[in-house]
């Protein structure tokens, strides 16, 4: 973090300097947009075709085909969910909440997509209902489901806490259920898991230091945020050690609650959609070299 005491005094411009207004990175205005409305209109007459609940402090894998849609609910209590994502076919193409974040800012909600990583760089599923919508950005710069966290991991825990031992962090969650549901060894599986989407987390940086914080989830049973599948996806939700992340995480304090994954499968493929193609890009990076 910034130190509150510099070593350095200003120049005489510095605030000629600070003043100067910021430019966005990735302007999206040429994006290709989803079509929302499509979507939505394709949820009528769906068919609910699986559920998964997430236990408290555990981790579960689901599967979404393409062209489908899947919400993740509050059932029991307010609890946060750290949300990874693959390609079905390829776990090397997975989220990639990076770019996400740098396209679409640091907290999703309806529209937003999720775009997986490089070389593949295409939208993995698009957020199509976001209950929790009406929080907007609270006066502490909060706000929910961020792209900005990592996922509580047991190396960070064992490194703050004095050299602890905990098992049910969301890395390691994670890195369980896709051991599981694909047999590698979880030395293996680690290596796939990947900074998520923070569901239902509420979180900003603070305004004095910059620093990364979390508070109480506004979210309440029967919340849910949906998405619709761009391409088939295989998922994996961890109900966080944290709760509500309202004072701690990587612990078996917090009150803790499952998850519901529900997938549904509408009578027909939205109006105009195509499942989108790995990114165009030839990979030749200006290189004459194979």
């Amino acid at each position: 973090m910034k130190p509150t005491h510099p070593d350095h005094a200003p120049p005489a411009d510095a605030a000629a300097r600070r003043a100067i207004k910021p430019v966005i990175c990735y302007p999206v205005e040429t994006l290709p947009r989803p079509d929302l409305a499509a979507l939505r209109r394709a949820r009528a007459g769906w068919t609910k075709t699986a559920e998964v609940i997430v236990p408290a402090r555990e981790a579960n894998f689901f599967e979404v085909p393409a062209g489908s849609f899947f919400r993740i609910v509050s059932i029991d209590g307010p609890q946060v969910g750290d949300l990874n994502l693959w390609s079905l076919q390829d776990l090397n193409e997975r989220f990639y909440s990076g770019k996400t974040r740098a396209l679409h800012g640091t907290h999703l909600s309806t529209g937003d997509q999720l775009w997986s990583s490089i070389p593949y760089l295409r939208p993995m599923a698009t957020i199509t209902e976001d209950t929790l919508d009406w929080y907007g950005i609270d006066e502490h710069g909060g706000s929910v489901h961020d792209v900005i966290g990592t996922r509580c991991d047991p190396y960070t825990h064992h490194l703050l806490s004095g050299g602890e031992t905990y098992h049910h962090c969301c890395h390691s969650n994670l890195t369980r259920a896709l051991a599981e549901e694909t047999g590698l060894m979880k030395h293996a599986c680690e290596f796939h898991v990947h900074d998520v989407l923070n569901v239902f987390m509420c979180t900003g940086f603070t305004r004095d230091t910059g620093q990364y914080f979390m508070k109480a989830s506004p979210v309440r049973p029967g919340d849910y945020l949906e998405f619709f599948a761009e391409i088939d996806l295989g998922g994996a939700l961890s109900a966080c050690p944290g709760g509500d992340c309202s004072s701690e995480h990587s612990s078996d304090a917090a009150a803790c609650y499952p998850l519901k994954i529900e997938i549904y499968r509408p009578q027909d493929r939205p109006e105009g959609w195509g499942s989108p193609a790995q990114n165009g890009y030839d990979r030749t990076h200006g290189c004459d070299l194979d």
